[in-house]
């Protein structure tokens, strides 16, 4: 039996982990992965929660413009600046790079503040996010 409140909970940590909030998913996947839930689900509802968090990130940078004044926001005019002349120097194979800590999330925004096309936004940040849990699936559960 599926139990809709852990795969809901594991939706919402790689949904807020994928934004700029300070929370990491990865403990809760490997923790499922070793107890007895498929692992196909666990990655597939990893996978999707992440990707939709990097999502709302892309929409967020689309209307940066009107946000980014304000004191609550909780980018740095610093780090978006760091970020933008990261992305303008690699381009959109960086977003391969949404999974890594620290400058994936910002990546993620800037992408939305320079404009990138959705779907290949999609496409690079899908195969970065899904890759990242496939690694710790495989490295979970002795693959390697």
């Amino acid at each position: 039996m599926i139990d809709l409140a852990v795969y809901t909970g594991l939706f919402l940590a790689a949904f807020t982990a994928a934004t700029l909030l300070p929370v990491q998913s990865e403990l809760l996947v490997v923790s499922l992965l070793l107890t007895d839930h498929p692992p196909w689900l666990v990655l597939a509802v990893a996978s999707v929660g992440n990707v939709l968090g990097s999502v709302a990130n892309w929409f967020l940078g689309r209307g940066i413009e009107r946000l980014h004044t304000r004191r609550w926001f909780p980018v740095s005019p610093a780090a978006l600046a760091r970020a933008e002349n990261w992305y303008r120097h690699y381009g959109r194979w960086s977003l391969l790079l949404a999974w890594a800590p620290i400058i994936g999330d910002p990546l993620t925004i800037v992408a939305g503040v320079l404009r990138e096309s959705f779907w290949v936004f999609l496409l690079l940040v899908s195969v970065a996010k899904i890759g990242r849990y496939l690694v710790l699936a495989a490295a979970t559960l002795g693959f390697t």
